[in-house]
């Protein structure tokens, strides 16, 4: 049975289709937004992305997105090209250019650049790097909570292709969230190399048992913005946050669970490999935790 909804699901909005899309250094209409087939990460999937949620003429956490665009950037020995002012101004610019003022997402990508010949090596590319904002009318659009399917799948150790990274490689992630809907869910639930619960194919994972609120210890899963914003709304309202190993077992007599993303902000999870979670339905911390990350954002 094939999946009917995913974390990543939007109302449909006729306005996308007439978007500017900024590619290198300008805008241009959807239809022309292009790349090279020698870019860099078309090719070999070599560079690194943001994904922003726009509040009332805000971007939720924009200092934080370009402290992680940034680090991510330097760690694959990437320059950018461009300081943190430039790339804001030009995010702006995208907003401004399709009035846009709230209800919209942006996905900011940084390629190595076109290569002059289609090889790994970071020198073959002599022009770049490739800068690309993607910005779309997006007003998430869930029917229902979510169900998980554990898969093998593992996300990457720090010594390979460490997760913390937002880097264009995540055909890892794609066969998990394959695997996920072969076998009739939404999204795959990932364990670490350990076996302990880990994170999911395209977001961060939370239960709540017994009124605690529990993450992976955050080693081998992404370095989500939501997700430390959840632990530090849990600090602040008192509701007591660990970052623990845990298994499936401790999983799936959660009393309630939920993903977290930049996209969905926290999305309830009815269920994990066939069980039940609580009462199928979105919890009570879950409620006060996606209240309190609302009012964190309006302010």
């Amino acid at each position: 049975m094939p999946a009917d909804t995913f974390t990543h699901q939007a109302e449909e909005d006729a306005r996308n289709e007439n978007v500017l899309i900024w590619v290198d250094d300008g805008l241009v209409p959807r239809a022309d937004a292009k790349v090279s087939v020698f870019d860099s990460g078309f090719m070999l999937g070599d560079g690194v992305w943001e994904g922003m949620r726009l509040y009332n003429g805000r971007w939720a956490f924009l200092d934080r997105h370009m402290d992680r665009l940034f680090e991510a950037a330097k760690a694959i020995d990437l320059d950018i090209g461009l300081s943190r002012d430039e790339v804001i101004a030009r995010l702006e610019k995208t907003r401004d250019a399709n009035g846009m003022q709230t209800d919209a997402h942006a996905r900011l990508m940084v390629t190595r650049g076109v290569k002059a010949r289609p090889f790994q090596h970071p020198a073959l590319s002599t022009r770049g790097p490739t800068f690309v904002i993607v910005m779309e009318h997006s007003r998430p659009a869930l029917p229902r909570p979510i169900r998980l399917a554990t898969v093998p799948h593992i996300r990457g150790l720090p010594m390979s292709q460490d997760p913390k990274l937002n880097t264009h490689s995540k055909l890892n992630c794609i066969l998990a969230c394959i695997a996920a809907e072969k076998a009739g869910a939404d999204e795959a639930l990932m364990l670490d190399i350990h076996g302990f619960v880990n994170t999911t194919n395209a977001c961060n994972f939370f239960i709540v048992r017994r009124g605690e609120v529990w993450t992976s210890t955050g080693d081998y899963c992404m370095n989500g913005i939501t997700r430390a914003a959840v632990i530090e709304i849990c600090r602040r309202e008192g509701i007591p946050v660990l970052e623990k190993n845990y298994s499936l077992v401790e999983a799936y007599s959660a009393d309630e669970a939920f993903l977290t993303g930049s996209f969905g902000a926290q999305t309830p999870v009815s269920e994990i490999d066939g069980r039940k979670i609580g009462t199928g339905e979105i919890g009570p911390v879950t409620e006060r935790i996606r209240a309190a990350y609302k009012d964190m954002v309006g302010a």
